[in-house]
């Protein structure tokens, strides 16, 4: 099949043509001809199939045939997670609608907000949008909805991920009811499927991989590794492999640019980016990257879904996420459009569990390697696929809990500890149980047998002091 059967103009033709496809993916074959008729779409494909000219083709066809868009209205909006993702889209836009009379735009925080006040208040055909700034302009009435016929959510789960819901609701609340409504994803989590009930109306629901899969062109490998050398391991991959346009992933923000500048001293040209750059540092860095000027870039979860580069070779977890999901998002920056990718895992002791949690959410096991001189002192079990998630706040049990417990209950009674003397008895501690009881009235019968002889108590050996005055009591043993 090609791109011609699918119903688009040849003025987008053109530009795909011109991008070097010939071929549509397989979410692009099945989203494409839904769109252009009108329909709404849930599509879930895993990152790299795509999906972002899965919907852009189809949008810019469908906006070209009808009204331009009057000052201060958008004609389609497009939500994003995140800046990079945004400015993505927005390129794609702006690719694939060349030869269209089209206006697009794309507006997200951490730069100045009165350029885009300027161009919103002109009318755009397309606009793509992070949901903060979004409602920031809409607050200062920059833009207006009343003419919006389509709406595309793209990465909605990351949306929700992020705690983009309640932005979401409050954009929708703007909206006209009658719109078209798109939304595109690498999964659809139950979360997202009860968002989508309030949204979209009788929807084509399209999937082409299964949820949570990694794609087959991305190679994986996991090296157990000591903590204290991963970044000089690192280093040894990408030298003696002469790995160029590494991606390398790091869990925090400080341990990202930590990382940056040991590469750097290293000779290997590394960047970091992360949510404490600037956004002008954030793009500088992204663009030395795609250009080649920077060998390595070192990000944390912030681009796992934001970046898209033609053919990256290699993606490097210096540090394992902590949610299972962000793996199979984080390795799809590699292996897209049918190109091979490498993605390597830097395992440290601590971080079995998290590589454990992985291989079960992937259902396959990733392949153990180890670099020749650099042997972890530990070892990395392969997971067991068939169990389930354990539950992050399940505790081992405390083989020490009932003894702590025994002590607690013997200090709130009063109760000695000493070692052989039996615990008090639940309940009034003063009140004999029935079995103190009738040991007395024994003792108590035997001594009286025996001609009035004074009950011993047998534990201690000891005369009982009561009977000291020619009387019995029957409960002394107990009281002891």
């Amino acid at each position: 099949m090609s791109f011609a059967s699918l119903g688009l103009s040849a003025a987008i033709l053109k530009a795909v043509e011109k991008q070097g496809y010939d071929t549509p993916s397989a979410i692009q074959e099945q989203a494409i001809p839904a769109v252009l008729e009108g329909k709404d779409v849930m599509a879930a494909a895993q990152t790299g199939t795509g999906k972002t000219a899965g919907f852009t083709l189809p949008l810019l066809e469908l906006l070209s045939k009808g009204q331009r868009a009057k000052r201060g209205q958008v004609r389609a909006l497009v939500l994003t997670p995140t800046r990079e993702l945004a400015a993505q889209v927005a390129e794609s836009v702006s690719t694939y609608g060349a030869n269209l009379p089209l206006k697009s735009a794309v507006v997200f925080g951490g730069v100045s907000i009165n350029p885009q006040i300027t161009t919103l208040r002109n009318g755009v055909d397309i606009l793509v949008a992070t949901p903060g700034r979004l409602l920031d302009l809409c607050q200062q009435k920059a833009l207006s909805f009343s003419q919006l016929e389509v709406l595309i959510l793209d990465e909605a789960d990351r949306m929700l991920d992020m705690g983009f819901i309640r932005d979401i609701k409050k954009v929708l609340a703007m909206l006209p009811k009658q719109r078209q409504n798109l939304m595109f994803s690498a999964t659809f989590s139950d979360e997202i499927r009860e968002l989508a009930k309030g949204l979209v109306n009788n929807p084509v629901e399209i999937s082409v991989t299964p949820r949570n899969a990694t794609a087959n062109t991305v190679e994986q490998s996991v090296y157990a590794v000591d903590k204290s050398r991963k970044a000089r391991i690192l280093t040894k991959l990408i030298k003696e492999n002469n790995w160029h346009q590494v991606l390398v992933f790091s869990r925090t923000k400080h341990g990202a640019n930590r990382l940056a500048k040991n590469l750097d001293a290293d000779g290997i040209n590394a960047v970091a980016i992360h949510g404490n750059k600037s956004q002008g540092a954030r793009t500088k860095a992204l663009a030395d990257f795609k250009a080649g000027k920077a060998q390595v870039m070192v990000a944390t979860d912030i681009a796992a879904r934001g970046i898209d580069i033609d053919q990256l070779p290699f993606v490097v977890n210096f540090d394992l996420p902590n949610v299972p999901e962000d793996y199979v998002h984080r390795i799809g920056r590699t292996g897209r459009a049918g190109a091979t990718g490498l993605a390597v895992s830097l395992v440290s002791d601590e971080e079995v569990k998290l590589l454990h949690d992985i291989e079960r959410l992937i259902k396959r096991t990733v392949e153990r390697k180890v670099i020749e001189g650099y042997e972890a002192c530990h070892d990395l079990p392969e997971a067991s696929l068939k169990g389930g998630h354990r539950a992050a706040n399940h505790k081992k049990p405390n083989p020490n809990r009932r003894k702590h417990a025994n002590q607690a209950d013997g200090q709130k009674q009063g109760q000695s500890t000493k070692q052989g003397q039996r615990p008090a008895p639940k309940g009034n501690s003063d009140k004999p149980s029935q079995r103190q009881r009738a040991r007395a009235r024994a003792e108590a019968e035997n001594a009286q047998s025996d001609g009035n002889k004074k009950p011993q108590n047998r534990r201690q050996g000891r005369t009982d002091k009561s009977s000291s005055q020619g009387k019995v009591d029957p409960y002394a043993n107990a009281r002891r």
